[in-house]
């Protein structure tokens, strides 16, 4: 099994994406029950979440085309799919854009004293960091040091 970079998939991946009016959320590579899967998780580029059966068919579709003409990858499954309720924030615009909603966010390291986990209001993001509301107090987070970060879906 030749080694796999991830920046050369990605690289090759949201060219396709972005092309066809979405954008690259999330992409993973993994090894499940013995065979490698490539999970890539797409959205419309207002962060709605609104990507369906037939858009997921379309980007697979062309991706699939692309990455066996690249020869990204060894034998792989291939899964197109939307974000989710609990879309994950990776960038500083996805927080950006998601102010106002409420979030989760698991940092690398303690933030604002000796706190890891946070679950609030995103207020604001500016320089890097974001503003996050948990009640009774907000805490600014250094979106570098973010290991985790997910909307949290309200009904």
């Amino acid at each position: 099994m030749r080694a796999v970079d991830i920046q050369k998939i990605h690289s090759v991946v949201e060219p396709v994406i972005t092309g066809l009016g979405y954008e690259l959320v999330e992409l993973e590579w993994k090894r499940e029950a013995g065979a490698w899967v490539l999970r890539v998780f797409l959205d419309l580029p207002d962060g709605s979440g609104k990507v369906g059966l037939d858009d997921c068919a379309k980007v697979s579709h062309q991706l699939s085309d692309v990455l066996d003409a690249d020869d990204v990858l060894p034998a792989y499954s291939l899964e197109v799919s939307s974000p989710g309720l609990d879309r994950p924030l990776k960038k500083e615009a996805d927080f950006r854009r998601f102010v106002g909603k409420k979030a989760k966010i698991r940092t690398r390291q303690p933030v604002g004293g000796d706190r890891r986990n946070f679950s609030g209001t995103l207020v604001e993001v500016q320089n890097g960091k974001v503003l996050i509301d948990v009640g009774d107090k907000k805490y600014e987070v250094p979106i570098d040091v973010v290991e985790k970060a997910n909307l949290i879906y309200e009904f």
